[in-house]
């Protein structure tokens, strides 16, 4: 039951330090700075969880083992950190960037994953997809 929880926890724990964090920068630093500052601090952290995290492979074996994914993956963890900071600098509140994002987010991966990975959405999924759409027309007016 732990390793099911645990990522959530690690998410929710992460995106709450990450949101005030975001909220919390100075004005005037430039945000592709603070990006790498920001990553620079993140990759030490992965780097000790490395050690104590069992793995069968080594890291010349997972840069060997890399497509693609993982290129883009760091294009696009890059533009959501200066994405979110550009948005809070802009004067979106926090208590409505993340809510409005992510739902943006989930009504375009619907489609792909219905489509491209096969996801199958019950009657439950859909009126909860329905809600959470009506929930951002809501959360974004102002």
């Amino acid at each position: 039951m732990k390793t099911f929880y645990l990522p959530f926890v690690l998410t929710v724990g992460g995106m709450l330090f990450y949101h005030i964090s975001q909220k919390s920068i100075p004005k005037d630093m430039n945000p592709f700075l603070v990006t790498i500052l920001a990553y620079v601090v993140g990759i030490v952290f992965c780097a000790i969880c490395a050690l104590a995290y069992p793995s069968r492979r080594t890291l010349v074996a997972s840069i060997k083992d890399s497509n693609w994914a993982v290129l883009t993956l760091g294009v696009a963890a890059a533009s959501i950190e200066l994405g979110f900071l550009l948005a809070y600098r802009a004067g979106w509140r926090i208590s409505v960037a993340a809510v409005a994002s992510n739902v943006a987010v989930t009504v375009l991966l619907v489609p792909i994953g219905v489509i491209i990975y096969k996801d199958h959405l019950s009657l439950r999924n859909i009126v909860g997809l329905i809600f959470c759409v009506l929930g951002l027309a809501l959360v974004a007016r102002e």
